[in-house]
């Protein structure tokens, strides 16, 4: 199978507007159009990434009765988080046949527009979850004909205030517990290539590389534990080989900070460096302030300076 572009990353939450106010206030995400479809039992919202070439980030969240969406929420104890990555394939019918022979079970979304399943090597249990959809196909959120437009607000400017200055959605990182058994799993797959990684003793606890998904300028790290009671074994140990993080480039460190500030968004795990001359930094931004998910933001003087995967994630579980 291949994946060819990376369409968003969606999010639940029990609270859609507040989640879409935080999305475009802090983050400076433009709200393209959200729709309510109570016979799927979603309601959602579609954000433009600032500079993210065509990548957006969705919110979803459960409406009417036995909404999947509360299921997962009760099952979260009712915590909000990363629910899915949206992906194209180019035939959605051979990417199903081939989940077949690996064992990996996918299930179909809203009259087979779609496909979901964890991609991840089935025999240690969910991963992350991708939402597949085949070439043509309308968006994979809010198309159906249950699904009804609510507003459509694009080409219309965040709200007043600062915003952090996202101009990327860098890469995705994902926690599992041997990176090249994974990355393996990967390129046989979907055609990941491995990009960089770090020396096997350069940190005490972790160890970690970048894929590229070719095609989408969209990364995909995989950190993996190693040492005595490292971070990456609690946080496996607590949730599965799911997504640890979700990295932002912004444009200007100070205004971004200064935003934050104006926000009331604590950052933690700051560090800054110096790479061949050019200066380099990064933060992290704990879920309780994103809505559920770990957010890492970094500034490069230059690009390729700050190389992701040479930055340690944070010691959170």
């Amino acid at each position: 199978m291949q994946i060819y572009r990376i369409d968003h990353v969606a999010q639940v939450t029990p609270d859609l507007d507040a989640q879409v106010a935080l999305l475009s206030g802090l983050f400076g995400f433009w709200h393209v159009r959200s729709w309510d479809a109570p016979g799927e039992g979603v309601r959602g919202a579609r954000l433009e990434i600032p500079g993210s070439r065509g990548q957006a980030w969705e919110v979803v969240a459960p409406a009417g009765e036995g909404s999947s969406l509360r299921t997962w929420l009760d099952e979260h104890g009712g915590r909000p988080g990363l629910h899915h990555v949206g992906a194209e394939v180019p035939d959605l019918e051979a990417v199903q046949a081939e989940l077949e022979v690996r064992g990996i079970k996918a299930t179909d979304g809203a009259r087979g527009r779609w496909l979901e399943a964890s991609l991840s090597p089935p025999e240690h249990g969910p991963g992350v979850l991708w939402r597949l959809r085949g070439p043509g196909s309308l968006d994979m959120c809010g198309d159906s004909p249950a699904a009804s437009a609510v507003s459509s607000t694009a080409g219309t400017a965040p709200p007043d205030g600062p915003s952090l200055g996202i101009v990327a959605l860098d890469h995705i990182c994902q926690a599992f517990h041997d990176r090249d058994e994974l990355a393996r799993w990967y390129h046989d797959l979907a055609g990941f290539v491995q990009v960089w990684r770090t020396a096997d003793e350069e940190h005490p606890d972790m160890a970690d590389l970048v894929l590229n998904i070719p095609g989408s300028a969209i990364c995909w790290e995989v950190i993996m534990p190693r040492g005595e009671d490292s971070f990456i074994e609690r946080f496996l140990a607590k949730g599965g080989p799911g997504a640890h993080h979700v990295t932002f480039e912004v444009s200007d460190w100070d205004a971004a900070m200064a935003a934050c500030a104006h926000h009331g968004t604590p950052t933690f795990d700051d560090e800054e460096g110096v790479t061949d001359g050019a200066a380099w930094r990064h933060t992290f931004v704990h879920p309780k302030h994103t809505g559920g998910v770990l957010v890492q933001l970094f500034w490069e003087e230059r690009p390729g300076v700050w190389v992701r995967s040479d930055k340690v994630p944070p010691r959170w579980t």
